[in-house]
Parts: structure tokens; sequence; C-alpha cells
């Protein structure tokens, strides 16, 4: 389990490893829906990973093909609906503008 801890409103939830960081943004009410309903088809799950790198999966191929569409990546960028939830250290990411990937 690792807790995952969603900036900028605080709230964090607890996820077992295997877990996509979309399922815990949604889990912890911190949205309320999502463009394609994690499809990876959209992009607008766009997230900041501030502190837990390590406790996720790796960027796959088409995660990062998708991030090179999107204005205003960083090196923290991920896709909230690919990135999965090792289970071996906590999490901060922060919701920049959900959607802002569109």
């Amino acid at each position: 389990m690792s807790l995952v801890t969603i900036l900028p409103s605080g709230k964090a939830v607890d996820v077992a490893a295997g877990t996509t960081l979309l399922a815990a943004i949604l889990a912890s009410e911190a949205l309320e829906n999502h463009v394609c309903n994690g499809k990876m088809t959209c992009g607008a799950c766009h997230i900041f990973v501030q502190e837990g790198r390590k406790g996720l999966s790796k960027i796959n191929r088409e995660e990062n093909e998708k991030l090179d569409s999107i204005v205003g990546i960083g090196s923290k960028s991920r896709l909230a609906c690919f990135a999965t939830v090792l289970g071996t250290e906590n999490i901060s990411i922060e919701l920049l503008s959900f959607g802002s990937g569109l």
C-alpha cells in the first residue's frame, strides 16, 4: 500500500499496488469524472509527481508519445491513467488543472 496525496487539496488515499493514479484520484473524490474515463486516449490527466516517482511504474512508449503532444510537460509530468502505483513508497501528485492536456 502507498499513501497518495493529491495537491492542492491535500486529500490523501491509501492505494494498493497496481492501482493507477487516475483511480486513486477518483477514489479520493478530488475529481468526479474524467474526459476519456481512463481509456488512455485524451491526455487530459496530465499531472506532476511531486514526491515518490520511484514508487510508480516506468513511463512506457505510449505514455511518452502522448506526453510529447501536451503543452506544459516537464520532468515531473505523468499521465494519471498510465502511471501505476508500485506500493513501495508514498506519492504526492499535483493536479494542475485536470484537462490541461486537451
